[in-house]
């Protein structure tokens, strides 16, 4: 009897639990995840293809590590920073004038391939083709010598930026300018800073109505030098220079890290400053 008596209490105990449980999960709401199927494909790392395109400064000539200059630290950064898995390609050449990229760009498939598919490109260019002027008339140099070569390079800066959109047409384009190392090598050229400035507003003006266009300015930054200064003054033994300590000392010409680094941060900001452009 009293086994009977139990084992009525235990269904009635499991039945009255079942019908509980049951109840709760009619009236209780089951909670969402987190992270919705919408969430894990948006939060997915997404890939992004870079190419720069331009001179020894895309090179990286300077640079200590051989690894580039300014490119890759821009391309680890977007990465870290965007949350997008960054692949970048350099086309830098040394010494290669506007002519010259322009040249490359028309005959080399790799380049053109690259850019059909780029996300994002980065141009040196400018810095070669005032150079040249400089040594093409260093004995008879005035302002007014800049004005016809300048004209010449805005045209064909614009048929670099034309071509590398061939095929990709809004693609987001940042053109660096030019700084003022020659101080260093050229210290009787008190107009070179006026003649950088010219060149660089000559760019500036180029791409000016550009869609997706940017000019990304790096005269003040590299040209001053860290803290602002332009020219220290360096004895060794009998031998005094004047360096620019963000430029290698090798040429006092080219950045050295330190003004990769400073490259690398003016592109930066100054993607961030436009991006909500490239969609539109």
């Amino acid at each position: 009897m009293n086994s009977r008596k139990l084992l009525q209490g235990l269904v009635f105990f499991f039945i009255s639990l079942l019908g509980f449980l049951l109840l709760f999960h009619l009236l209780v709401v089951p909670a969402k995840p987190i992270l919705t199927r919408a969430d894990y494909k948006k939060n997915k790392i997404e890939q992004f293809f870079y190419v720069a395109l331009g001179d020894s400064l895309t090179q990286g000539v300077g640079d200590a590590t051989n690894q580039g200059g300014f490119v890759p630290l821009v391309a680890q950064s977007l990465t870290n920073d965007e949350g997008v898995l960054v692949e970048a390609q350099n086309f830098g050449v040394a010494g290669n004038t506007s002519n010259q990229i322009l040249k490359r760009m028309k005959e080399t498939s790799e380049i053109s391939d690259a850019l059909e598919k780029a996300d994002l490109m980065t141009l040196t260019v400018g810095g070669n083709d005032l150079r040249k002027v400089i040594l093409d008339n260093i004995t008879n140099l005035k302002i007014s010598t800049f004005k016809k070569p300048s004209k010449d390079y805005s045209k064909r800066l614009l048929e670099i930026i034309k071509l590398a959109r061939k095929k990709n047409p809004d693609l987001p384009i940042y053109v660096l300018g030019i700084y003022n190392p020659f101080y260093l090598n050229f210290p009787e050229m008190t107009d070179m800073q006026i003649i950088v400035d010219n060149w660089n507003q000559t760019t500036e003006n180029t791409i000016a109505d550009l869609h997706n266009v940017y000019f990304v300015p790096i005269n003040d930054l590299l040209y001053q030098g860290i803290d602002g200064e332009k020219g220290i003054i360096q004895v060794i033994g009998d031998e005094t220079k004047i360096i620019n300590n963000a430029l290698y000392q090798e040429d006092n010409f080219h950045p050295n890290n330190t003004g990769y680094e400073i490259m690398k941060r003016a592109v930066l900001e100054k993607i961030r400053e436009t991006k909500d452009n490239w969609k539109n």
